[in-house]
């Protein structure tokens, strides 16, 4: 089973995704966590990745899309996957050529969302920065939700609740509680 959660930075879509790749015995892909530590390196790719990050933008599509799908084809992945915050766009989603089977998305108000960003302590969660990602999230990734809606393949769940009640529900949702 494949399955992607997307939400607004501070949502716990990460926690969410880690829990749920433990239960069912899957790899977690945190997406964001790939293109950081190809960021590392002293490539042509990872000096891009490096500057966009910085900035508080989107890591170029292409460039994204050619990552993970080279990612995907390791043997690790074929008994599923957990994607955490993945796709960040339509063009990515359109352009996406792997089987979901659900995708979940964490809902959190924006008030939240700063609370928990700066409560996590990252060097890079300044308040521009943050603003920054937020409004890219709005415009960039926020229609993803309709376009995984029409493909019915949406699944909606409160994340302003206690993790394991986060968790309870969305294993409700995909029909794997107890």
């Amino acid at each position: 089973m494949n399955f992607v959660l997307l939400g607004p930075p501070g949502s716990g879509k990460s926690t969410q995704a880690k829990m749920l790749a433990n239960l069912l015995n899957i790899p977690c892909l945190t997406v964001g966590n790939l293109l950081s530590y190809i960021s590392k390196g002293d490539t042509k790719e990872g000096k891009e990745i490096k500057e966009a990050m910085e900035k508080g933008t989107l890591v170029d599509d292409d460039l994204t899309l050619k990552i993970l799908n080279e990612q995907l084809k390791s043997s690790s992945y074929e008994n599923g996957v957990v994607i955490d915050g993945f796709p960040r766009n339509v063009e990515q989603a359109q352009d996406f050529d792997f089987k979901l089977d659900k995708v979940l998305y964490i809902n959190v108000t924006d008030e939240e969302n700063k609370k928990r960003l700066f409560k996590r302590g990252r060097k890079d969660d300044t308040l521009d920065v943050v603003k920054r990602r937020l409004g890219v999230y709005y415009t960039e990734t926020k229609p993803v939700l309709d376009f995984y809606k029409e493909r019915g393949i949406l699944l909606e769940v409160d994340g302003e609740r206690e993790i394991e009640k986060i968790h309870k529900d969305i294993l409700e949702k995909l029909n794997l509680s107890s």
